[in-house]
């Protein structure tokens, strides 16, 4: 498959079907976790007793409150990749999967080697994932598009599974693309979410 390294990635037609599939399968979680909130919440107007109103409120704030904000930051959160998707063109990359059992976290990590001196450590947010298997007929290289000193998007090659990626610890050398030093952040990177404006470290989410 031909690779542009000049248009946006957001010009792929796998890469716009493959968000739109992202999209979809947010939706989903967002509306069970709504429903199921929505549910726990009319037991009072069924049972109509203190008692279940404080089993309710309980069930509801300890069981699916937590889980409802999550799956609507990461429904918010889906601007982030798309924002770099059309901002940031593939790349195509070698790269090393880590298991679940050999990373000190419960995140799957990725390593992504853009340099002989920079091959930074990724962790895919917001929920471990094995890339490695998803549709990928080649799992020792990976699309990445983004900023490599602050995270962006991943995908199998063929660009039809976005996942978001954030660094995972600092790597060892410096990278020197892009311009400037490598270690201060382009205004793109700022624009479209990858670094926060005022403190210029890169976010997590």
């Amino acid at each position: 498959m031909t690779l542009s390294v000049t248009k946006a990635a957001w010009t792929h037609p796998p890469t716009r079907a493959g968000y739109q599939n992202l999209v979809r399968r947010r939706a989903v979680w967002l509306a069970v976790f709504s429903a199921s909130t929505f549910v726990t919440l009319m037991v009072p107007l069924i049972h109509s007793s203190e008692r279940s109103q404080y089993l309710a409120f309980v069930a509801t704030v300890l069981l699916n409150g937590p889980m409802l904000l999550l799956m609507a930051l990461l429904y918010v959160r889906r601007i982030r990749i798309l924002a770099v998707l059309r901002a940031y063109p593939w790349q195509d990359r070698q790269c090393e999967y880590s298991s679940r059992a050999d990373s000190s976290t419960d995140a799957t990590l990725i390593r992504i080697g853009f340099d002989a001196s920079y091959t930074p450590q990724f962790r895919l947010f917001p929920y471990p994932l094995d890339l490695a298997r998803k549709e990928n007929a080649h799992p020792d290289r990976v699309w990445f598009a983004g900023d490599p000193r602050y995270g962006g998007v991943v995908s199998p090659v063929g660009g039809h599974y976005p996942v978001r990626v954030v660094p995972h610890r600092m790597p060892e050398g410096r990278w020197s693309g892009g311009g400037g030093n490598g270690d201060e952040p382009d205004a793109l990177a700022v624009r479209v979410g990858l670094v926060r404006r005022r403190s210029g470290k890169g976010t997590q989410t």
